[in-house]
């Protein structure tokens, strides 16, 4: 099962305002285990970025603008997605700024039915509990000490980790394994303390014992 997460940073919060895409961060996972392949792009997005954003990804104008407008890379990254599910945290929000760049370009949106949005997923498992993915890394366990600032990249690989313990853990089917070996252990110890059955008619020794007991006692239930 081959899955993508996702992310991506912006300009601003609206593509309904002109805010651009900066940098796109996808990390291939097959059966939720990262594969090793990823696709990582800086956007050059035609526009100024507000310093208040730059404080949060820390790219600037001038770094950016030696890099692809959007429309030079699209093609690799449909390519590197193909038709996978899409996991993204907050889904909503970096499919509104990818669609709209498709639209820029008339190229079909992406549908939010192909989209795991783990942001959703974190809420029904954990409902009133912060939900944001640094939350998360911290429930999970999950290291995200090098994210001083946002990367879509580095956001997109501590999004795997934390999507493997939203669906399940570390280690997907580990539980019928260890079944599997404890019940092989369980024969195996069985066959192994098996004996003969030991004879259980009692001797005349036995007999004459049991009776010289009986006789001892007074006024035993079964005579009254």
């Amino acid at each position: 099962m081959r899955q993508i997460t996702l992310d991506t940073e912006t300009t601003g919060l609206s593509p309904s305002a002109g805010h651009r895409i900066v940098e796109i961060g996808c990390i291939e996972l097959v059966n939720h285990i990262p594969t090793g392949k990823h696709f990582h792009r800086y956007v050059n997005p035609e526009r100024d970025i507000p310093q208040e954003v730059v404080q949060i990804h820390g790219l600037t104008e001038e770094f950016l603008g030696g890099h692809p407008v959007f429309a030079d890379l699209v093609d690799g990254f449909l390519a590197f997605i193909g038709d996978a599910p899409l996991v993204i945290h907050n889904a909503e929000f970096d499919l509104a700024f990818l669609n709209a760049e498709f639209a820029r370009l008339n190229l079909p949106a992406l549908e939010s039915q192909r989209c795991i949005d783990t942001l959703m997923l974190a809420r029904k498992r954990f409902p009133g509990s912060p939900a944001s993915l640094d939350a998360l890394c911290k429930r999970f366990g999950v290291d995200n000490s090098e994210r001083e600032k946002h990367g879509a990249l580095l956001d997109s690989a501590l999004l795997a980790e934390v999507y493997l313990e939203l669906v399940g853990g570390r280690e997907p089917g580990l539980s019928l394994t260890v079944t599997e070996t404890k019940v092989t252990r369980r024969t195996a110890d069985i066959e192994k303390s098996s004996r003969e059955p030991r004879p259980h008619e009692p001797t005349e020794e036995e007999h004459a014992a049991h009776a010289t007991l009986l006789a001892r006692l007074k006024d035993p239930i079964w005579e009254s």
